[in-house]
C-alpha cells in the first residue's frame, strides 16, 4: 500500500496551544491567565459529561462542586459499574515517600521514555506535577490506600521505573478511588448539581455553528431516542481495546462515543497505539469472550521464567533451576521483571515462538512466586495479592501459592484516541475529551499505574479550569434541544438503528466481531508488518461490507435490546479498526507498542525514527459515501523535546 492510497494529502500541522516558558511553571501560569466564570453565573451554563468512570465521574463532581449544571450518562446501570473499578495494582505519584530519589522531574522523565518519545513534553510534566494532589484528594475522601506498620502510606513498584511509586488498595486499586468519586459525584446529584442518565448510551454528537453544543441518547431501557442540549460536551469514556474482541476491556467498553465525534470533525490521534499487558491469563479456547488481568503489581514479588530448553512438558516443580531462563532478569539486568509492559509482551511473545511457552496451548510463561514466599512468607504474599491469587485459582482451578501462574500479554489500554490540545479540547470548539478517551499522555506505551493517575488529574483538576476558561471567552447563545441540528442527528440516529434491524441476516453480531478481532489482533497487535497490514485493511473492507448485507439483529428498537446496542457498536469497530491500521501502516518505525518488524535494532528492540516520525498523527474523517476506500487527511503535531532527549530506550 502506497501513502497515496493511505491518505489523500498531509494538512496543516496542528497548534497544541502549549505556553511559552519554563516547564515547571506552565501550569500554574496558564491556570491563572485562564479566564474565570463568576460563582453566581456557572449555574446559568450546563455541561454534559458522557462516561462516569474516573475521568468522567470526578470531572462531574468537580463541575458540579464549582456551581455549574452538570449532566451524566453513562450506559450502566451505575457509575460504580465503570471499567475504572477493573484497575487492580495501583496509581503513581511522585510523593517520594520512599526516599527513593523520585522527584516530580524522575516521573516526568520515566513516563515520557517509557512512552517511546511519542508524547507532549508539556502534558505529561502536568501530570506528574499534579500527581502529588490527587492522592491527598483521594486520601482526604477516605480511598483506603494501604498503609505500613506505623500507619504512613505504603508504596510499590511497577514496571519503567527504579523507585517506588505506586499507591495501592490491594489489587483492587481502581474499585476504591472509583467509589471515592462516586460519593464525590452522589453528593452533587443530592445537592441537585448533577443529574445522573444511567442506561443511558451517546450515539451522536450535535455541533452548532461549529461547537459541540449537544449529544444524541438512547434510552437502553425503553429505546427512547433523545437530545440534550448544553454548552460544553465531555467526553470520559474510555478506550477502544475490545476492538480486538478478547482483551482484558469489561464487554461493554466500546469507542462509539468518541467515533461518533471522530466522524462529527474531532481528529483522532495516534490509532495504533495500542496496549498489550504482559501480565494476564492466557487464552484457553474459542470459547472465551474476555480475557482477565493479571496485576502488573505481582512483577514486584514474582519472577517470570520458561524453560530453556523448547518443547519441555515437565510440571514446573520437576524443572531444576539450571534448566530455567529468568529471560528478562537476564536480558534487562537494571530492571529485570519490572520492564515496562511492551518491552515485557514483546520478550513473553519471542521465547513463545522459539517454542520454550508453556501449558496446553503453548503461548504463556510462568509468574512464579516461590522464592518471594520464602524469602517473606506466604502471610505478607497474601497480605499484598491474595485477592489477586484467589481469582486467579477460581480461573484457573490452580493454586498459585504452589505453582507458579502461567500468564501470556492480551490486549489491555489504549493511548490513542481523540485528539486533544494543552486543555484537553478536541478540534471541535467545545468538546472536551478525558481519561483514555483522549491521546495526551502516554505516548506509544503507557507506564503501568499511570491511567488511574490521567484519569484524575483530568477529571478532578484540569477539566474544570478548562471549561470555565472556554465559556467565560465565548458568547453561547442558548440552544434548543429541539432546533434543526438536533432533530437531523435524531433522524441519523433512527436510520441507521433501522438500518440494522432491517438486514436480517444469518450472522450474528458477536460471530462478526470475533472475525475482525482475529484480524486485528494477528495483523495489528503485538507485531505488525506492512505486507500483513495491507492485507488487514482488505479483510476489514471485506468484513465490513460483509456484515451490512448479513449481520442478523433480533428484536425491536422500542425496548431493552442488547443485540442491537452491540451491533452500533461492532459497526464503529469496523471503521475504527481499519484506521488503525491505516495508522500503523503509515508510521515505518517501531516505538512503544507499535512495534513493525522491520524496523528493529540487531537485538530485538523497537528502532524509532525520529526523523521522519517525531510527531502525533491526527487523523480526519472523510466520510465513508465519498471515500469508501477511506482515504482519510492527515494531520501532524510535531513533537519537540526540551528536557528529555529522545535517545534509545534501554532498560539493561
Amino acid at each position: 500500500m502506497t501513502d497515496e492510497m493511505v491518505m489523500d494529502e498531509i494538512a496543516v500541522q496542528l497548534d497544541a496551544r502549549v505556553p511559552s516558558g519554563n516547564i515547571e511553571t506552565l501550569w500554574d501560569r496558564a491556570r491563572f491567565e485562564m479566564k474565570l466564570v463568576n460563582p453566581a453565573n456557572k449555574r446559568k451554563h450546563t455541561i454534559l459529561v458522557v462516561g462516569s468512570g474516573l475521568a468522567g465521574a470526578s470531572a462531574a463532581a468537580t463541575l458540579g462542586e464549582l456551581g455549574y449544571n452538570v449532566k451524566c450518562f453513562c450506559f450502566q446501570d451505575s457509575p460504580r459499574r465503570a471499567h475504572s473499578i477493573a484497575a487492580q495494582g495501583g496509581i503513581n505519584a511522585a510523593k517520594n515517600y520512599q526516599n527513593d530519589g523520585d522527584s516530580v522531574f524522575r516521573l516526568f522523565y520515566d513516563t515520557v521514555k517509557g512512552g517511546d518519545f511519542r508524547s507532549r513534553e508539556a502534558n505529561v510534566y502536568r501530570l506528574a506535577q499534579i500527581s502529588v494532589n490527587i492522592i491527598d484528594q483521594c486520601v482526604a475522601q477516605g480511598v483506603p490506600f494501604a498503609r505500613e506498620y506505623g500507619g504512613t502510606l505504603a508504596n510499590r513498584s511497577f514496571g519503567g521505573a527504579q523507585v517506588s511509586r505506586t499507591f495501592y488498595a490491594r489489587g483492587q486499586t481502581g474499585q476504591q478511588l472509583l467509589l471515592g468519586a462516586y460519593q464525590a459525584l452522589e453528593r452533587q446529584v443530592q445537592e441537585g448539581r448533577v443529574t445522573m442518565f444511567p442506561r443511558t448510551e451517546m450515539l451522536d454528537l450535535v455541533v452548532v455553528d461549529g461547537r459541540a453544543r449537544g449529544i444524541v441518547t438512547r434510552n437502553l431501557i425503553t429505546g427512547r431516542i433523545e437530545s440534550h442540549s448544553g454548552d460544553a460536551v465531555v467526553l470520559g469514556t474510555g478506550g477502544y481495546g475490545n476492538v480486538y474482541y478478547l482483551s482484558t476491556n469489561a464487554k461493554g467498553s466500546n469507542c462509539t462515543a468518541i467515533w461518533r465525534a471522530h466522524k462529527r470533525g474531532a481528529l483522532f490521534a495516534n490509532p495504533c497505539f495500542t496496549q498489550i499487558h504482559p501480565t494476564c491469563i492466557p487464552v484457553s479456547g474459542d470459547y472465551q469472550s474476555k480475557l482477565t488481568l493479571m496485576s502488573e503489581s505481582l512483577r514486584n514479588d514474582g519472577r517470570i521464567w520458561v524453560p530453556l530448553k523448547p518443547g519441555d512438558k515437565r510440571v514446573p516443580k520437576q524443572i531444576p533451576e539450571a534448566e530455567r531462563d529468568y529471560y528478562l532478569e537476564r536480558r534487562y539486568p537494571s530492571f529485570g521483571n519490572l520492564v515496562p509492559r511492551d518491552v515485557a509482551s514483546r520478550n513473553a511473545k519471542a521465547v513463545c515462538d522459539e517454542g520454550r511457552g508453556v501449558g496446553e496451548t503453548g503461548l504463556g510463561v510462568y509468574l512464579d512466586f516461590s522464592a518471594a514466599i520464602e524469602r517473606l512468607g506466604v502471610d505478607v504474599i497474601r497480605e499484598r495479592y491474595g485477592n489477586l491469587f484467589e481469582m486467579y485459582q477460581r480461573i484457573t482451578d490452580e493454586d498459585p501459592y504452589q505453582t507458579p501462574m502461567r500468564i501470556y500479554p492480551a490486549i489491555h489500554y489504549t493511548m490513542g484516541g481523540l485528539w486533544v490540545d494543552y486543555y484537553l479540547m478536541t478540534t471541535i470548539a467545545g468538546l472536551f475529551a478525558i481519561g483514555e478517551a483522549n491521546f495526551s499522555d502516554h505516548g506509544a506505551n503507557r507506564l503501568g499505574a499511570s491511567a488511574l493517575m490521567q484519569g484524575l488529574s483530568d477529571g478532578y483538576f484540569i477539566l474544570p479550569y478548562a471549561v470555565g476558561d472556554y465559556i467565560s471567552q465565548n458568547k453561547l447563545e442558548k440552544v434548543d434541544a429541539g432546533g434543526a441540528e438536533f432533530r437531523a442527528a435524531e433522524i441519523g440516529v433512527l436510520e441507521t438503528t433501522k438500518k440494522l434491524l432491517e438486514i436480517r441476516g444469518h450472522q450474528t453480531v458477536d460471530s462478526f466481531h470475533r472475525r475482525l478481532g482475529k484480524i486485528v489482533w494477528d495483523e495489528c497487535g503485538m507485531s505488525r508488518t506492512g505486507a500483513g497490514l495491507d492485507r488487514a485493511i482488505e479483510k476489514i473492507r471485506e468484513l465490513r461490507g460483509e456484515y451490512w448485507r448479513d449481520v442478523k439483529v433480533p428484536g425491536s428498537a422500542d425496548d431493552l435490546n442488547q443485540s442491537l446496542e452491540k451491533a452500533g457498536r461492532v459497526a464503529d469497530f469496523l471503521e475504527l479498526a481499519e484506521l488503525m491500521c491505516v495508522d500503523a501502516r503509515h508510521r515505518e518505525e517501531s516505538c512503544g507498542g507499535h512495534f513493525r518488524e522491520e524496523y528493529q535494532t540487531p537485538d530485538g528492540e523497537a528502532q524509532r525514527n525520529d526523523e521522519d516520525c517525531a510527531y502525533v498523527a491526527a487523523w480526519e474523517y472523510q466520510g465513508w459515501e465519498q471515500a469508501p476506500d477511506f482515504h482519510p487527511v492527515l494531520h501532524q503535531e510535531p513533537l519537540t523535546f526540551e528536557y528529555v532527549h529522545p535517545s534509545q530506550r534501554s532498560y539493561k
